[in-house]
This record gives structure tokens, C-alpha cells and sequence, in this order.
């Protein structure tokens, strides 16, 4: 059937609610949105789905949601009896609908006699992940779009270690889902099924989580002296993380000032564009009531609270966003500080980051002879490290971050979590106010000893059915057009990510770079700055990716817009 053919049937569907109805009826003249909503399947990935919100099967609605899930529930299925028992964690965070997919995939789990545990409120992404391992649980979804749009929701599936589910499974479960082609015909539970299978999270879960956040604490001394009387901003901006991150703060001793009007759940979320930490913006109400009460340190995190957005006071007074670069070196100087001041650095210490983000953590991990690890976007990948370094010993894990604001201390989850990067970043303030200097004064003093680096990455936009496709061609075209310069800067090496090749541009020698396949063109540049191009994972964006290394910020500024050009010149061409 064509597009049109698959509208009319769903339209025609007696299963088909009156609300879908409704919707599917307003467009009956839109052809190309018609087209868009049934010319394509929402794609199911490592990073689960992720789509806008409304009735189609190229949209996030109960029936992709349903007919995921019965994907996911032929592969435990598979897995035999034992598994089922164990059974799925459900979580959801306060997107439109987030509850309403969470009961509905719940419902086709229990339909397929596989026990459930279903969350009664909204928990963030790391809760989940905790959850997972700490209820031993065959697999865990967390409903979510994470920073994304109000329009957007998603659906992600964890594997039993806690970590998203592995590439492996997954293309297994696409199977499964790829079978189904009727996709409101997916089953519903009995009564006596319902009863029986789903259950509320067990309150202790929470508990435990909370106690294992608490073991991460670095700084109980500065903590007890500033903690109480500390001028600090959080915003939830109206998202999962307001209980965690304030019960966490309140347990250790810090005092937050909570930004009143972004603790609502609201699903338009109506006082920032975007609910993404990341931009000043979105972190504006809380630099407006810092201003107000003196603090120097504002902070949020995102729907499902697995991002931490830091904004800082400068020498000028006037409030800085930081990067997710920046926060991740701050913390990293901060972790490993803190571990050496108390003699409690592992001789083994590992640290993990994506290799889009920021070169400065190698000199970080340098100066305190810690191993540094790279691995592809995504922190499944970082929750893999950790998954082996447990089984065989080799190495002690002890923080792992990327540029995308995420960031990971401990093992208890194995996704990014903004609950305990904002204990952490509260404490790190309490450190420094002890030291009587500020979160800004120290990233200046890191700038002063390893260098001045600047990292930024864009995004290239990309409309239609075929998004993916074109910007995947894109990234093929730059592998088949080798680059010898970017303005100022020579190629020294380029890394084929979908080959695991590093190729060496003056001897056009070839070595493996060991790392999974993902569609990526990294180029090495002469003095240590790097850039790289890939398509985004979750959304329809080329994402381009800047680290450059100058002798001040006026230098990196100005070699960053050189970069730029060359960069979207060649793209173009």
C-alpha cells in the first residue's frame, strides 16, 4: 500500500480512537502531510524512537508505542519463562502524554504475561536506569524526548545492566517490530492480567537511589561550613527533576533557591522555547532570580533530567552559560581533585568521553596520570566501558561525561544523570566558596594551566522523509573528498568511524581505531583541535563538532570562524 492507502485504512479502522479520528480528519486535504505522517515508519534505533506527537506511523502515538513494545516483548519472549518473570521497568518523565505511552506499553507487556513495574509519578532517566539494576529487571523504557521541542516524545529501552540496550538486541527487537504490521491490533490485558502484572515501583527503590548518590559525596567539610548559607539557583524547568535533585541537595546539607514558576509540570512548557539547559535562555528565570538573591551559580536540567545546564558569574558580573565541555572539565578537575586530595585515586582510574567532546580532558587526565578512554556518541557506549571494567578488573571507572551536557559519577545508573551532576556541581561550589573563590574563577585558573581550548559544535537542519538519508550522504560525500586543510589548520589524520580506519594523511598509512561503527568523519588537525561530522542520533540535524586549541579566547574565536567557513564551504560543495 502506498501512503494514502495506509491513511484511509487507519481512518477507517473501527479500533481507531475518536480523538486519532478527529486529527486524521483534519488533514484529509493535506497531502503532504499525509505523506509525512504515513510515508515512512518512526525508526527504532539504539536510542529507541523519537517523533512529533500525533496519529500516523511516522509519529509518537499509543500505537507505535504498542507495537514497539510488542516488539520488545516477543524478544524477552524469546529469552524463555524466567525472564518474563523478571520482568520490565517503566518510567516517563512530563511530556505531553508521557503517562498515557508509559500505561500503554505497560498494558501490551502484561498482555504478553511479562510482570511489570510501572512508576506511579514521574521519574527521570537515571531513576530508571538505578531501577533497572536494582530490581534486576530483563530490560527498562523511559518515555522521553529528552531536551527536544514540546511537539516531540520518545520511547527508550534499557537493557538489564541499566544501560541503554546494546546495538546487538536491539537489531533484534527492530525484527520483531518489523513483523508487525497491523499496528492497532496489538493486545490488550485481561483484568486478572493487569492485576497480576503490573506493579508499582517498590518505594525503596528511591531510597537506595538516594544512598548511593550520598557514597558519591567529595566534600562534606566544605559542604558543612558553606551548604547551608550558599547562594545557589536550580531550575527543573518543569521537568522529572525537581524532587530528585532537591532531596538529594537537602540530604547532604546544601540549600538551593528553586526557581517557583519552572517546578510545574507543564507540558507546553511555557516559559522557555526549548526546554533544553544548554541555552542561556532556557536558564534565563534563574540567572533573573540569582541577580536578585546574589547568587553566582545557576543550574537546570531537562524534562527527563539526564542533562545538567550550568550558568556562572564573571569577573564583570554578568552571567556566562557554560558548555556542556566546560561543566564536564570543571567537574572532571573537580573529581579528580578531590580523589587525590584524599587519597583515594585509584591506581587503575579510568575516565570516559564521547570523542566528539572537548580535547582538554586528556591533559586534565594527564596531570594526574589517569587513563583516558573515547568512545562513539552516545553513553550506552560509556555504560559499556564500565559493564567490562566491572567483569574483569582492569580498570576503576570513575567519571564519564559528554559535550551534550551529560555527565556520570558512580555506577549505580549507566545513562547520563543530571541529578547527581547537580549534587555534584552544588558541592563543587561549596569547595571553591571554602577556598573563597568562585565555579568561574576556577575554570580560568584550568584555562591558565592546560591551555585555552574553545569547543562549540552546529547543527545543519534537514526537513522530509528522507532526512536521514540525505545528511548520511553528506558524511559519505567527505569521506570520498579527502581534506587537506581547514584554512589555517592542516589535516594531520581522518578517522572513518563506519571503517574503525584512522588514516594518516602524510604517509596515507591505515590503523584500526577499535571503536563500534557510527556514520562519522573525525579530522585530526596539526595542533591538537579536531573537527568532526555526524548525523544526529535523535534528531533530523548534521551536527558538526569544533575543538580548537589557541593561546587565548580572542585566538580561538577567531580561528573557530576560519574553521567555520572552510567547513561549510566544503559541506556545500
Amino acid at each position: 500500500m502506498d501512503y494514502k492507502d495506509i491513511y484511509n485504512s487507519w481512518l477507517q479502522d473501527g479500533r481507531l480512537s475518536g480523538e486519532g479520528k478527529r486529527e486524521l480528519d483534519n488533514i484529509k486535504n493535506d497531502n503532504g502531510e499525509i505523506e509525512y505522517r504515513f510515508g515512512a515508519e518512526l525508526e527504532f534505533g539504539t536510542a529507541g524512537m523519537r517523533g512529533i506527537i500525533g496519529y500516523g506511523t511516522n509519529m509518537m502515538n499509543v500505537h507505535t508505542v504498542r507495537r514497539a513494545t510488542q516488539g520488545l516483548a516477543e524478544f524477552i519472549k524469546s529469552r524463555g519463562a524466567e525472564d518474563m518473570q523478571r520482568g520490565v521497568v517503566i518510567s516517563y518523565d512530563t511530556r505531553l502524554k508521557s503517562d498515557v505511552f508509559a500505561k500503554a506499553a505497560a498494558e501490551v507487556l502484561a498482555a504478553n504475561d511479562i510482570k511489570v513495574y510501572l512508576y506511579s509519578e514521574v521519574h527521570p532517566v537515571p531513576m530508571l536506569s538505578f531501577a533497572v539494576r536494582c530490581l534486576n529487571t530483563v530490560a527498562g523504557i523511559m518515555v522521553t524526548a529528552s531536551h527536544n521541542p514540546k511537539q516531540y516524545n520518545g520511547y527508550k529501552v534499557y537493557g538489564e545492566d541499566g544501560a541503554q540496550m546494546s546495538p546487538e538486541d536491539t537489531a533484534v527487537v527492530v525484527k520483531y517490530i518489523q513483523e508487525i504490521t497491523d499496528y492497532l491490533g496489538t493486545p490488550s490485558p485481561t483484568d486478572e492480567q493487569a492485576k497480576k502484572l503490573i506493579k508499582p515501583v517498590p518505594s525503596k527503590v528511591d531510597k537506595k537511589y538516594y544512598k548511593e548518590l550520598k557514597k558519591l559525596t567529595l566534600s562534606k567539610k566544605a559542604v558543612k561550613e558553606c551548604g547551608k548559607d550558599l547562594k545557589l539557583v536550580y531550575t527543573p524547568v518543569h521537568g522529572s527533576g525537581y524532587v530528585p535533585v532537591t532531596t538529594i541537595l537537602k540530604k547532604i546539607g546544601i540549600n538551593a533557591t528553586v526557581v517557583e514558576e519552572q517546578i510545574k509540570h507543564d507540558t507546553d512548557f511555557s516559559t522557555v522555547e526549548v526546554p533544553n539547559p544548554e541555552f542561556k535562555e532556557t536558564l534565563s528565570m534563574g540567572i533573573a532570580l540569582a541577580q536578585k538573591i546574589g547568587a553566582t551559580v545557576v543550574f537546570g536540567t531537562d524534562p527527563d533530567s539526564d542533562r545538567l545546564g550550568v550558568a556562572v558569574k564573571n569577573k564583570e558580573g554578568e552571567f556566562e552559560a557554560l558548555s556542556g565541555n566546560q561543566v564536564g572539565i570543571l567537574l572532571l578537575d573537580y573529581v579528580l581533585t578531590r580523589l587525590k586530595e584524599e587519597g583515594a585515586l585509584p591506581a587503575n582510574t579510568a575516565v570516559v568521553k564521547s570523542f566528539v567532546t572537548t580535547g582538554m580532558a586528556k591533559a586534565i587526565c594527564a596531570k594526574y596520570g589517569v587513563e583516558l578512554f573515547e568512545v562513539p556518541v552516545g553513553f550506552k557506549f560509556i555504560g559499556e566501558k564500565i559493564k567490562l571494567w566491572e567483569r574483569d578488573h582492569s580498570h576503576t571507572y570513575v567519571f564519564g561525561f559528554e559535550e551534550s551536557c551529560g555527565y556520570l559519577r558512580g555506577t549505580h545508573a549507566r545513562d547520563k544523570d543530571a541529578v547527581v551532576a547537580s549534587m555534584l556541581t552544588a558541592e563543587m561550589v561549596c569547595y571553591y566558596t571554602s577556598k573563597n573563590k568562585t565555579v568561574f574563577d576556577r575554570l580560568q585558573e584550568i584555562y591558565d594551566t592546560y591551555g585555552y581550548v574553545l569547543d562549540c559544535n552546529i547543527s545543519i537542519p534537514f526537513k522530509g522523509l528522507n532526512a536521514m538519508k540525505e545528511m548520511n550522504a553528506v558524511v559519505d560525500g567527505l569521506k570520498t573528498s579527502p581534506v587537506k586543510e581547514f584554512d589555517i589548520y592542516s589535516v594531520t589524520a581522518v578517522r572513518d568511524y563506519s571503517r574503525n580506519v584512522r588514516i594518516d594523511v602524510a604517509t596515507g598509512a591505515e590503523s584500526e581505531i577499535g571503536s563500534p561503527l557510527t556514520n562519522c568523519v573525525y579530522y585530526e588537525l596539526e595542533n591538537g583541535s579536531f573537527i568532526c561530522v555526524r548525523p544526529s542520533g535523535t534528531e533530523p540535524k548534521l551536527k558538526i563538532y569544533f575543538s580548537v586549541k589557541a593561546n587565548n579566547k580572542q585566538d580561538a574565536e577567531a580561528a573557530l570562524e576560519k574553521m567555520q567557513a572552510a567547513v561549510k564551504t566544503i559541506i556545500k560543495a
